[in-house]
This record gives C-alpha cells, sequence and structure tokens, in this order.
C-alpha cells in the first residue's frame, strides 16, 4: 500500500467504522433473504395456496409491517435501538424455518404476518441508527453503501440457495439457510454494533449562516415552505420533505410487491428454469452495490431532484419492456436498467427522510417513510394476484402506471421545497449567509 492510499484508506474506516457492523449484518441478512426470495412464490404454490391467493399471502408480510413499523419507530426514538434490532432478528431466524412444516393458506398467511411484524421491529431501529451514527451531510453517501450491503447478500444469496437446493434436492434447504443467515446477523449485530448518541444534527457542513437560518419570527424558510427550528432541523414530522419521499416510497413499492408475486411465475411462463430466475436477482444488485455509493456521495453534493427523477422513471419502463421481450434472456440486460434507477433513487429518498426529520424523531420517520412503502406493498400484491389470474402481464403494466403517477404527485407536492434546500446545502458549503445549519438540507 502506498503512503498516500493508507490515510486514505484510514479516513475512510474512521468516517464510517461506527456503522460498519451494521452494513456486516445487513449483508449477512441479505444473504439469506436472497437464497429465499427465488423460491418462495414456487414453494407456496406448490404446498397448497393457488396464484389468486398468493397475493394474499405476500401481503400478509407488508400488511403487519403497516401496523407496526411506525409504532416501533416511534419506541425507538425512546429506547435503545441495539435491543430491539436483535430480538427482531432472533424472533425472526425462528419463524422463517416453520414454513418448512405449512401446507395451505391459513399457515402462511399467519407466518408471513408474524415475520413481517418481526422485520418492522428491526428496520426503523436501524435506518434510525444509521441517522444517529452519520454526520448528516454524508447520510446520502451512508445510505446508498447500506443498499449495497443489502444488494452484497442478494447477489450471493441466490447462487447459495440454487446450489443448497440443488446439493440437498429440496428447496426447503433455503428456508433452513435463510433462518441460519438472519441469526447470524442478530449475533453480529450484539457483538459489534455499539449504541449510537440520538442524532442531534450532527454535520460537517460549516456553520456560517446560523443567523440567517430565519428569515421570520416562527422560524419559517425564507420562500415558507419549510418551518426549521434553529438548529436548521424541520419543526413539524410532517413537512413537504417526508410526504415527497412517502409518495415515491408508495408508488415505488408498487413495483415490488408485483414483483415477489409474479416474477418468478412470469419468467417460469415464458420458459425460465430456476438458474435463470435467481440470475435475475443476483443481477438486480450488482447496480445497487456499484452505483448507490456513489449515488450517495451525488446526493449529497447536487441534491435528490434529479436521482429521484430518472431513478422513478426506470423502473416504469422496465416494467413495460419485460412483457414485450422477445426472449426470456433479455430479462437480465432489462433488470440491470431498471436496478441502475433504483440504485441512484433509494439514496436520494433516504436523506430526503433523514433531512425531514425533527431531532430526536429519525426513527419515527423512517417508520412513516417505510410504512408508505408497505401500503404500497399490500395493495399491489393483492392486486397483482388478482391481475394475474387474467394475465401475467397485467400486473407489470399496472406497476408502471402507479409508478408514474406517484412520481407526478411528488414533483406537484415537494419540487420547490428539495431545491429550495439544495441550494441552502450550497450556500452552507460556500461560507454563504442564509445556508444549512446541521447539514440536514438537501
Amino acid at each position: 500500500m502506498t503512503p498516500s492510499a493508507e490515510p486514505k484508506s484510514s479516513a475512510w474506516l474512521v468516517r464510517w467504522g461506527p456503522i460498519l457492523p451494521l452494513l456486516l449484518a445487513e449483508f449477512i441478512l441479505w444473504v439469506g433473504f436472497g437464497a429465499l426470495l427465488p423460491v418462495l412464490p414456487l414453494y407456496t404454490t406448490h404446498h397448497g395456496v393457488d396464484l389468486a391467493n398468493l397475493g394474499l399471502v405476500v401481503a400478509a408480510w407488508p400488511a403487519a409491517r403497516l401496523v407496526f413499523e411506525p409504532v416501533f419507530g416511534w419506541i425507538a426514538d425512546r429506547t435503545r435501538r441495539k435491543p430491539l434490532m436483535v430480538i427482531a432478528m432472533v424472533v425472526t431466524a425462528g419463524l422463517i424455518p416453520l414454513n418448512l412444516a405449512s401446507y395451505g393458506i391459513l399457515p402462511f398467511l399467519v407466518l408471513r404476518a408474524l415475520t413481517g411484524a418481526a422485520t418492522a421491529v428491526y428496520d426503523p431501529a436501524a435506518r434510525g441508527f444509521l441517522v444517529d451514527a452519520t454526520p448528516a451531510d454524508r447520510q446520502g453517501e451512508a445510505f446508498g453503501l447500506y443498499s449495497a450491503a443489502q444488494m452484497g447478500g442478494l447477489l450471493f444469496g441466490p447462487a447459495i440457495g440454487g446450489l443448497g437446493a440443488y446439493a440437498t434436492h429440496s428447496d426447503g434447504f433455503v428456508f433452513v439457510f435463510c433462518g441460519i443467515a438472519t441469526a447470524l446477523a442478530g449475533i453480529a449485530v450484539l457483538a459489534l454494533v455499539h449504541e449510537q448518541p440520538r442524532s442531534q444534527a450532527r454535520t460537517t457542513v460549516p456553520s456560517e449562516g446560523v443567523g440567517e437560518m430565519a428569515a421570520s419570527a416562527d422560524g419559517r424558510s425564507r420562500d415558507g415552505e419549510i418551518a426549521l427550528d434553529n438548529t436548521g432541523r424541520p419543526v413539524r414530522l410532517v413537512n413537504r420533505l417526508l410526504i415527497v419521499a412517502i409518495v415515491v416510497n408508495l408508488g415505488s413499492n408498487f413495483a415490488t410487491g408485483t414483483y415477489e408475486v409474479v416474477w418468478s411465475l412470469f419468467l417460469t411462463s415464458r420458459g425460465a428454469g430456476l438458474d435463470l430466475i435467481g440470475a435475475t436477482f443476483a443481477m438486480f444488485a450488482v447496480p445497487m452495490i456499484l452505483l448507490a455509493p456513489w449515488a450517495g456521495r451525488f446526493v449529497d453534493r447536487r441534491g435528490s431532484l434529479p436521482f429521484i427523477v430518472i431513478g422513478t422513471i426506470a423502473p416504469s419502463i422496465a416494467a413495460i419492456l419485460y412483457t414485450v421481450m422477445p426472449d426470456v434472456r433479455l430479462a437480465i440486460p432489462i433488470i440491470l436498467f431498471e436496478s441502475s434507477g433504483i440504485a441512484i433513487a433509494y439514496p436520494a429518498l433516504y436523506a430526503i427522510v433523514s433531512a425531514a426529520s425533527p431531532a430526536g424523531r429519525s426513527a419515527t420517520a423512517q417508520g412513516l417513510f417505510g410504512a408508505a412503502g408497505t401500503v404500497g406493498f399490500i395493495l399491489s400484491s393483492v392486486i397483482a394476484g388478482w391481475l394475474a389470474t387474467f394475465d401475467l402481464r397485467l400486473p407489470f403494466w399496472f406497476s408502471s402506471f402507479t409508478g408514474a403517477v406517484a412520481l407526478v404527485l411528488s414533483l406537484v407536492i415537494g419540487a420547490r421545497a428539495i431545491l429550495d434546500l439544495a441550494a441552502r446545502r450550497a450556500r452552507a458549503r460556500a461560507g454563504e449567509p442564509g445556508g444549512a445549519v446541521g447539514g440536514t438540507v438537501l
């Protein structure tokens, strides 16, 4: 290693050291889920659940999250986050293998709901921890690394699941493997993650312009879009920035729910085997690994709006392309295109949620953001199962439409607020009056 490279490496470890254990846990967790995802719809339909009811089974997981994620986001802002993460993963690890003893809609429905409730305990606490452990003006990059860690697991998981199922001659292997991986992730959090002080707008952005932050007596920003406190964080939890993130996440998760219900079945109907299906999940992860951290850095420097627009349009286009591709193998390049869009959109969305969070309420905001995606997941799961009974292409067309509508609506609601906050960050970096305080501006 050259002398110049060593300080850079040391600086990187110092900057991201507090979150590396969480990233490791996410990687392990998603190796397990990556092994499970391609097999789950096929396994369920082979064990007593018809296509119409498959959507209900898939929807049970996000339905439980919808109920519990805002609740446990609120709890995570008022108690230690590490125990919540560990307990959630231990419970999840115990529930997943129970699918092997299930047959028919009711057992699968109950297990999916319980697993969704357990993950609803984990996710707001994990994302709230990430906010607490990261300077506010680097949170786009932090969430880019977070997404990359998840997708790194998704890259390896399908291959491990496929090889394991082949070696054991049983699809049931993936449930045991996923349970073990989830338990190992819980052990990693227990042993390596250290609780962080609650976020109070930590920043590496210079603080010039503090006095100019509030242009009126009630602390509102000069364009009247967002009311801010004297640290530069929003006063109210419900604000235009958070609403933008919620609307986009709601629309984007119509695609997520649709794919979880019909993707494996759709590719199977076009002649694909489990090897190609697994490869599509792995290829989805590649752009996320390569692009998400890069996109996060640019979000921190340039603002979120272009990344959200481009990243949301790509999945809507891809959904149409899947239904007209003449060869099923073309799913690979299309999924790379789709995933590239998602890779640049989600660091921007997570960073907006961080910027939209009042001091001490980051996990609550993350819980609301996650719950919005959950609503989209539930609706799309149920609708996709119903539409698929008529034509397997219909769910893709529907998800394309809803994603586009959500993007337009979010721009109407909050484009001005995002641009205004991006301008504040630029002024803060330049040391000009009226710049952002606390690095909270995107």
